[in-house]
């Protein structure tokens, strides 16, 4: 499995979805109820489409594959795999779908998290998307990626229960809406949850609304507890800011943080900044969960070689009259080269390479799959790690999942080594990766020898 662009065209992707494809594939096999249903499937010709031969197998079926992943948080590329499967064809095939709608989902939308992260600096984001997201399963896949990603909590209770996220919100509108005035409505939340103090001040009018916090932000504070700050869902965001902080300010609560909503991203938090707004929090939710400016990665799943027992292996690939969409054969694995001379050290590229076929050592040179007259080399004894690890051996599970914290520190991490360049926002540094030259030639020959023996007559 890989992807052909990096999302949202920018400098990299962060591969998410491990752990539910692990938990989807431990739990792989086919229920009574799912043969039954099978069986009941016809054909044109109104006969049924399985034979009760294959009803039988598909009952009796047991996962076998040898199954190879990146971990969950790591820095990934496009024309890289994230996942690699080896097994008998008929299981192979049958985890092309779940493969691509859990890896290709996570990943898209954890990426998206860290550029939002990363606009945010050191400011933290609340993921917000819950109530726009695509159904409940995509909600809370969403929220699982996002904390990964980089966002620091999620308004998403059930999240919060089931991944152990941190939860953190507001009241609604409604809130407010639901009181004789907004005066009233802060007064019987502040004795609700005084623990939990952040007004939502926009309902009527903003600046008004802060003047109301203030005042019970002095009542809670003359009953032995604090103003959690406010929260600011429209209009413009920079203005209102420093107004609502020279405000609070003055009245004492300087510790009080202001909270921004409002169909953020990373580029308004980005132009936000630019303009010097006074923004603490920042509540991301509808482009975040929804992936609002590219709704899908396309991740792809593709044969790469097959063999017959007792043969050796034969590279496949796809053809296509888009360089983008050849596929890479071989049995693919990644090594990521890292400059240890640097502080910190940084990542300076990526090979793919056939597992059947190392890389020379004293030749470590990388083609780019696009255009072949662009190549990278590295130096002999190079510091190296190669990225898809087993997971899966014979359909034994031997991965011990990280937990959801340590999944979140390895993006951090993984983005320390990432040249600032690269992570920018607009017309990022493009990270090196590419095929090694044995793999290249490989593939260029396998590519002609294809056309060739699919050739028809046809004048040039």
């Amino acid at each position: 499995m890989s992807f052909r662009k990096n999302p949202f065209s920018g400098g990299f992707a962060i591969s998410c979805g491990l752990k539910h494809l692990i938990d989807w594939i431990s739990n792989f096999h086919f229920d009574r109820s799912d043969v039954e249903y099978l069986g009941t499937l016809c054909g044109d010709n109104g006969e049924p489409l399985f034979s009760p031969e294959f009803l039988t197998y598909m009952s009796e079926l047991k996962f076998t594959c040898d199954v190879h992943a990146v971990p969950d948080g790591t820095l990934v590329f496009a024309h890289e795999p994230l996942v690699r499967v080896v097994g008998p064809i008929v299981q192979c095939q049958l985890l092309e779908s779940v493969i691509l709608n859990i890896m290709n989902f996570q990943t898209l939308i954890a990426t998206k998290s860290a550029r939002v992260s990363l606009a945010a600096g050191d400011r933290p984001v609340i993921e917000f998307g819950l109530r726009r997201a695509q159904g409940i399963d995509g909600a809370l896949a969403a929220s699982y990626a996002s904390y990964v990603g980089g966002c620091t909590s999620t308004s998403n209770v059930m999240a919060g229960k089931l991944y152990g996220i941190p939860v953190k919100g507001t009241h609604a509108h409604s809130w407010v809406m639901s009181f004789d005035s907004e005066l009233q409505a802060f007064h019987a939340y502040a004795d609700a949850m005084p623990n939990n103090t952040i007004f939502l001040v926009d309902t009527y009018d903003t600046l008004l609304g802060v003047a109301h916090a203030i005042k019970v932000g002095k009542y809670l504070r003359n009953n032995g507890h604090k103003l959690a700050g406010i929260r600011l869902d429209s209009g413009d965001l920079a203005y209102l800011s420093i107004e609502a902080r020279k405000m609070l300010d003055e009245a004492g609560f300087n510790d009080a943080i202001i909270l921004a909503s409002n169909d953020l991203d990373e580029h308004v938090i980005s132009s936000l900044n630019d303009q010097s707004a006074r923004i603490d929090a920042w509540g991301v939710g509808t482009k975040l969960a929804t992936a609002y400016d590219q709704p899908a990665l396309g991740g792809v799943y593709k044969m790469s070689a097959v063999r017959n027992p007792s043969e050796d292996w034969q590279p496949k690939l796809k053809l296509s009259e888009q360089t983008a969409k050849i596929s890479t054969p071989g049995i693919l694995q990644v090594r990521r080269f890292i400059d240890h001379l640097s502080e910190p050290p940084w990542f300076i590229g990526d090979m793919v390479f056939d597992e059947s076929t190392p890389p020379d050592a004293n030749e470590q040179v990388i083609i780019d799959p696009m255009d072949f007259t662009r190549r990278k080399s590295f130096a002999k004894g190079a510091q190296s790690v190669d990225l898809l690890i087993p997971i899966f051996v014979k359909g034994k599970l031997r991965y011990p999942m990280p937990t959801i914290e340590q999944s979140k520190a390895r993006v951090a991490e993984q983005l320390r080594h990432l040249h600032p360049t690269i992570k920018r926002l607009l017309n990022p540094h493009k990270y090196p990766v590419g095929l090694e030259r044995n793999l290249h030639e490989v593939r260029t020959e396998l590519i002609l020898k294809t056309r060739n023996a699919n050739r028809t007559n046809t004048k040039w």
